[in-house]
């Protein structure tokens, strides 16, 4: 498959360009800074600009040029900015995608959400209530107002352990909440060309189910 990969330099990015090429795709990574360039490069990917803070017009023509199968948004402003950071990157970044992707002619979409999202009783336990305010939005724009064939993922609290290669998708809601970023890659790699996943959310930690299995 032709992807490209929005916020393929943060950690679960960088994993899943290094996952999907390595697996033969023709990985596409979308980065605002150039001077990540080589680092996209290292991964196996090829590094193209893309700002989220840009227009859809230029996102657009971003987009058509490359032409992808499927687009995974993984994006995050990882509380840099504060709200206005989480609002333009989290929430209008995801969106703007999204409408330049059905501009574009793109119809699979992986969106990496977070575990909680669609719990607004959950958001009041949380310290970044605005995160999941704008994860919960970008979602439901996707789900509501778009006409792309999308999974959403909701990931548990991320770790960098070593992944293990099984997760939990029961929903669980106690006990370890956790995930490691690369068993999300390897989820996102599961999803992606997988046809029954379409219009699914899916909701996971780690566990004891093989990802190969649970989908």
């Amino acid at each position: 498959m032709k992807i490209l990969i929005i916020g393929a330099h943060g950690h679960v990015g960088q994993l899943t360009t290094k996952l999907l090429a390595d697996q033969g795709n023709q990985v596409y990574g979308g980065i605002r800074d150039t001077a990540q360039n080589d680092e996209i490069k290292t991964l196996g990917g090829i590094p193209v600009t893309y700002d989220l803070l840009g227009s859809v017009a230029d996102m657009t023509k971003t987009i058509a040029d490359i032409k992808p199968d499927a687009i995974v948004f993984t994006a995050g402003s990882g509380g840099h900015g504060g709200q206005s950071g989480t609002l333009n990157i989290d929430l209008d970044g995801a969106v703007k995608t999204m409408e330049a992707a059905q501009q574009a002619a793109v119809k699979r979409f992986i969106m990496v959400s977070a575990f909680g999202t669609g719990d607004r009783e959950f958001w009041a336990n949380s310290s970044i209530r605005g995160y999941y305010v704008a994860k919960y939005y970008a979602d439901q724009w996707l789900q509501l107002r778009t006409n792309l064939q999308y999974t959403i993922l909701r990931p548990g609290m991320l770790t960098n352990d070593e992944p293990t290669g099984e997760i939990n998708l029961s929903g669980a809601t106690t006990g370890d909440l956790t995930v490691t970023r690369a068993d999300v890659a390897a989820v996102i790699a599961a999803v992606l060309d997988n046809s029954q996943t379409i219009g699914e959310i899916y909701t996971f930690v780690n566990g004891d189910e093989p990802i190969d299995e649970a989908f």
